[in-house]
């Protein structure tokens, strides 16, 4: 009996094995979520500048003491611009200070982007060569983290947040980190 015979049917095997693999592992919805290996650890340090008072750098040192949700944007996102609205909404109940991170801008479209939209920040600070980002892990705007106030990560959201996620996700979080205080 020639082996050489069965080789393309083993082959063929093993690659209806794989594509069965394959298509049994995208049943899973939460496929393309990214586990960020912040969550649980000191967010990363920085010193940027905050966009809206020159010459003043805003470390992470000095958020700490309170919870804090930083947002990542930018006003060359489309997402951002959709999410905004949602995160204005969230920033107005004052239960969290949010955060602005805006990443890789130029600082005028930045501030003509915050006046045109509204800022729902209490500070916006400058990723302007997106140096920091790397630090956080952010490979993309709109991203948003949420911060204890001992400085430790405990959720990360990619994409524009939603009244869905807000309420589903980063509000279910945020309760336990105030009933640890």
């Amino acid at each position: 009996m020639n082996k050489s015979r069965w080789l393309p049917l083993a082959v063929f095997a093993a690659l209806a094995v794989l594509l069965a693999a394959g298509v049994w592992l995208s049943r899973n919805p939460d496929r393309e979520k990214l586990p960020s290996p912040l969550i649980g650890k000191p967010a990363p340090a920085f010193s940027l500048p905050v966009l809206h008072e020159a010459g003043r750098l805003l470390t992470s040192q000095e958020l700490r003491g309170a919870p804090y949700l930083l947002n990542v944007w930018g006003s060359w996102c489309p997402a951002c611009r959709d999410e905004h609205p949602v995160l204005t909404r969230f920033a107005e109940t004052k239960r969290l200070r949010v955060i602005g991170f805006n990443w890789k801008d130029e600082h005028a479209d930045a501030l003509r982007w915050l006046e045109q939209y509204g800022n729902p920040y209490v500070v916006v600070v400058a990723d302007y060569d997106g140096k920091s980002a790397i630090d956080w892990g952010i490979y993309g705007a709109p991203e948003t983290f949420l911060v204890d106030g001992r400085g430790i990560v405990r959720w990360k959201f990619v994409g524009p947040l939603t009244d869905k996620v807000i309420t589903n996700e980063l509000l279910p979080e945020l309760s336990k980190i105030e009933k640890a205080r």
